[in-house]
């Protein structure tokens, strides 16, 4: 898994468009794996903090038991294709940070909560240009490319201009 910090270096590009569609809204869509392995879908902010990605929650809260027993997730950011803007999606594994002095440093005043950095496996921006669809994608381990849709017809990989870090 990467940091925010390890996914930015590898794509910079697009880890800056990411970043611009989760700080655009405060609110996005969590989701998490319940104890029965069904899917859970949470409200969750997003907070850019230093090198790495992090959320937080209630102390107790549902979201939070979920990550500290599986901390499999995916958040996905507001919407705003409707805008012809782009759509953000972001997966891996929720880290809890359990340092009470790192966590009281991180979340400030906010009261007692548990903090999880957020480790990607994969990051994702959807846009629509025209009749198509691209997708910028990056994967740990297999770097980022370009697909695109165009008219309903089959995906295709489209060359794009070199990430560099």
């Amino acid at each position: 898994m990467a940091t925010w910090q390890e996914f930015s270096e590898q794509a910079p590009a697009l880890a800056g468009k990411i970043k611009e569609r989760f700080t655009a809204e405060k609110s996005h869509v969590l989701a998490t794996v319940r104890r029965d392995g069904s899917p859970r879908v949470s409200g969750s902010e997003v907070d850019f903090r230093e090198q790495d990605l992090l959320i937080g929650s209630l102390i107790g809260a549902v979201k939070a038991k979920d990550l500290q027993r599986d901390g499999r997730f995916a958040i996905h950011a507001a919407s705003a294709i409707d805008d012809g803007g782009a759509d953000a999606k972001v997966a891996g594994v929720a880290v809890e940070i359990t340092d009470q002095a790192e966590v009281d440093r991180l979340q400030g005043d906010d009261g007692p909560a548990h903090v999880f950095r957020l480790d990607l496996t994969e990051a994702v921006l959807t846009w629509v240009e025209g009749n198509t669809i691209f997708f910028d994608f990056w994967k740990e381990g297999q770097g980022s490319k370009r697909l695109a849709r165009p008219d309903n017809g089959p995906v295709v990989e489209v060359a794009q201009e070199a990430e560099t870090g």
